[in-house]
C-alpha cells in the first residue's frame, strides 16, 4: 500500500523547493520581459528619422487611414494582456501588483512560442465596467486583447461588453483558451479508448470561468448537452436551483446550464455527479481530495480524469490511476498530459494578429482545437501523450494557419492568405524572436541561469 502521508511529505517539500527557486531567479532578473529595439540606430542622426521629424510622416498617414497603423507600427504585432488580479491561478483575489509575475510570464510565452509582443496591464478597476472602460481607453494601440485572470461572474460580463465596444479581438484566456486546449485533449483522449464525444456523458467539476466556456465549447463541437452534469460548491446544476435562478442576472451563464444540461436531472454532490461518468473535467482549483478515489472508481470503464485545478490538481494523477482512470491530465507540466491554455493563445493570436481579425469566433476557436489535437500523429497517441509538449516548434504555427484560415472563412479577416503562407510566415516570426533572446544570450546581455545561485 502506498504512504500517502510520505507521498504528501515529498509533494510538499517538492514544492517548497521550486518556490524558493523562482523567487531567487524573479529577484535576480528582476521580471521576465522587456523592450527592446526593433529597428537599426547606426548614430544620432537616425533619431530624426525614427522619432522627430521624421516620424510626423507616417502620424499623418495613420490620421488619414486609421487601418495604416498595421503597416507603420508594431499594432499588428501587439497585444495587451489585461488583468485586475481578481481571480489569479488558484491564489484568488490577491490584486493587480501581484499579479503582475503572471501577466509578465504570459508575456513571455506569448514571444517565444508565438513570436507576439505582449504588454502586461495589471489594472486597479474592481468593476467590469471600469475594466471594459481601460479595454477601449487602450485599445488603438494594440491589435488585439488577453484578458486574464478576472473574477467570475465579473470575467463574463467583461468579455460580452468588450468584444462590442471595440474593433480589435478580445478574448479571455482563462475561458476561451482553456476550453479550447480541454476540447483538444479530449478529442484525442476520446479517441483512444474508442468513445464518441456524442455519447459520452461529462462531468463538469467546478462551473467557473473555464468550464463555462468549456461547456459551450463542447455543445459547439457536438456534445450532447444533455448527457453533462455540472456542479458547483452547492452541487449539481438543474431546473431545480433555485438558488442560481434568483440570482439569473448576476449568473446568467450558470442558470443558461441548469436548464440545457443534466437532463436525467442528477441532484447531489461531486461523487453523484461522477457516478457512470465517462469524462471528469475539472476546474474547481481546491487541490486534491476535491475528487475523491473513490468518485474516480464508479466512473465508467476507461475514464478520462482531467483535474485541472492550478497549482494543485483536484487529484493527483496517481491518485486517479490507481482507481481505475485510463487517461489523466492536470494543468502542470510535471506530469503527462499538460492541459493548459499556453498550448492555446501564441499560435491562436499568432493568425489572428497576422490576418488583422476584428473578433475571436467560436469557430475559431474550434480550428484551433483541431489543430492542436492533430499536432500529434495518431501512431504517436497514447495514454500518456494526448497533446504536443508547450517547446514544439510547429505547433503555434499550426494553430495560427488554422485559426487565420477559420478567420477568412468567418467574414472577419481584414487580410486573405492562405494556410501554407499563414503557416510559413508563423514559423520565420517565432524563429526571428527566438533567435534575437539567443543573440541577447551569447552577447551576455541576458546573463544564463546559474544554478549554483539558485536554490
Amino acid at each position: 500500500m502506498p504512504d500517502r502521508a510520505a507521498d504528501d511529505d515529498l509533494r510538499r517539500r517538492r514544492t517548497q523547493r521550486a518556490d524558493a527557486r523562482a523567487l531567487a531567479l524573479h529577484e535576480r532578473y528582476r521580471g521576465k520581459v522587456q523592450t527592446v529595439s526593433k529597428v537599426p540606430i547606426g548614430g544620432f542622426d537616425d533619431f530624426a528619422m525614427w522619432y522627430t521629424p521624421g516620424v510626423a510622416a507616417p502620424c499623418r498617414a495613420i490620421a488619414a487611414d486609421p487601418t495604416s497603423a498595421y503597416r507603420y507600427t508594431n499594432k499588428g504585432n501587439t497585444i495587451a494582456i489585461v488583468s485586475n488580479g481578481t481571480r489569479v491561478l488558484g491564489l484568488g483575489d490577491i490584486g493587480p501588483a501581484a499579479g503582475l509575475p503572471v501577466m509578465e510570464g504570459k508575456a513571455l510565452l506569448f514571444k517565444c512560442l508565438g513570436g507576439v509582443d505582449a504588454v502586461p496591464l495589471c489594472i486597479d478597476a474592481r468593476s467590469a465596467d471600469d475594466v471594459v472602460r481601460v479595454v477601449e481607453a487602450v485599445a488603438p494601440s494594440f491589435g488585439g486583447i488577453n484578458l486574464e485572470d478576472i473574477a467570475q461572474p465579473m470575467c463574463f460580463r467583461v468579455l460580452a461588453a468588450a468584444r462590442q465596444r471595440v474593433s480589435i479581438p478580445v478574448w479571455h484566456d482563462d475561458q476561451q483558451g482553456s476550453a479550447t486546449a480541454v476540447l483538444a485533449g479530449l478529442t484525442n483522449a476520446l479517441a483512444l479508448v474508442g468513445k464518441a464525444l456524442r455519447r459520452v456523458r461529462i462531468a463538469l467539476i467546478g462551473i467557473g470561468a473555464a468550464n463555462v466556456s468549456t461547456y459551450r465549447l463542447l455543445k459547439a463541437a457536438g456534445a450532447d448537452a444533455g448527457a453533462i452534469v455540472a456542479c458547483d460548491s452547492r452541487g449539481t446544476l438543474h431546473r431545480g436551483r433555485a438558488d442560481i435562478e434568483a440570482q439569473r442576472a448576476v449568473f446568467d451563464e450558470k442558470w443558461r446550464v441548469c436548464c440545457e444540461s443534466n437532463a436525467d436531472r442528477v441532484v447531489g454532490g461531486i461523487d453523484t455527479a461522477l457516478r457512470g461518468a465517462d469524462v471528469c473535467l475539472a476546474f474547481a482549483g481546491s487541490g486534491p481530495g476535491l475528487v475523491s478515489a473513490d468518485a474516480v472508481r464508479a466512473m465508467n470503464r476507461d475514464a478520462i480524469v482531467f483535474a485541472c485545478g492550478n497549482p494543485t490538481p483536484e487529484i493527483w494523477p496517481d491518485d486517479a490511476h490507481a482507481a481505475g482512470a485510463r487517461i489523466v491530465a492536470t494543468g502542470r507540466s510535471d506530469f503527462p498530459n499538460q492541459v493548459n491554455n499556453a498550448l492555446v493563445f501564441p499560435g491562436l493570436f499568432r493568425g489572428v494578429l497576422d490576418v488583422q481579425a476584428s473578433t475571436i469566433t467560436d469557430e475559431m476557436a474550434l480550428a484551433a482545437a483541431q489543430a492542436l489535437a492533430s499536432a500529434i500523429p495518431r501512431a504517436r497517441l497514447a495514454d500518456d501523450c494526448i497533446l504536443p509538449r508547450l517547446d514544439d516548434p510547429a505547433l503555434a504555427a499550426d494553430v495560427a494557419a488554422a485559426v487565420g484560415v477559420a478567420a477568412q472563412r468567418q467574414g472577419v479577416a481584414r487580410v486573405r492568405w492562405d494556410a501554407a503562407r499563414l503557416r510559413a510566415n508563423a514559423l520565420e516570426v517565432i524563429a526571428r524572436a527566438r533567435a534575437a533572446t539567443a543573440a541577447l544570450i551569447e552577447a551576455g546581455t541576458i546573463a544564463p541561469i546559474d544554478d549554483a545561485e539558485a536554490p
